[in-house]
């Protein structure tokens, strides 16, 4: 078996809506990596993140915004002969998201990406928030510029 490349839309989408977490990949102010996982939403052309609005990633992603956004879903594993430890393996379907941060000031624009990400996890984006939530919380998008999507063991 050989990993198929994703490419449509729909099924990028699909993935993402599968997943429960992201990791977000950033490089930190002395060129080590720093990897996080986080709550997403995802409307198409942006990925949206929250966070405190202070502590070590926002430093990092104020002085270098671009990061690598990891997906990785429907993991099954699966074996020719139960045996024998080289004849197992693992579908899954992944992706990973190239870009850069902007982060987002606007109650209404945070608001906005709050709801992308309720929606997320709870299928609905109708909620209220009251002004003290919404400008305690750092809001930020990754503003897309390339996915790449693999598939193992699934077929095309």
């Amino acid at each position: 078996m050989q990993a198929q490349s994703i490419t449509d839309t729909q099924e990028i989408r699909a993935i993402i809506g599968r997943c429960q977490v992201c990791t977000l990949g950033m490089v930190d102010l002395d060129g080590l990596p720093y990897v996080l996982p986080f709550n997403f939403g995802y409307d198409g052309e942006f990925l949206y993140l929250h966070s405190a609005p202070e502590g070590r990633k926002i430093g990092i992603l104020r002085q270098r915004p671009e990061v690598c956004v990891s997906f990785s879903t429907d993991h099954e594993l699966y074996h020719r002969h139960e045996p024998v430890a080289c004849s197992y393996g693992m579908r899954y379907r992944s992706l990973l998201m190239y870009g850069k941060v902007e982060f987002i000031e606007g109650d209404e624009d945070k608001i906005y990406g709050l709801n992308l990400i309720m929606r997320q996890y709870t299928g609905r984006d109708d909620f209220n928030y009251n002004a003290p939530a919404v400008r305690n919380v750092t809001v930020f998008r990754v503003r897309i510029t390339r996915i790449d999507g693999r598939s193992f063991g699934f077929r095309p």
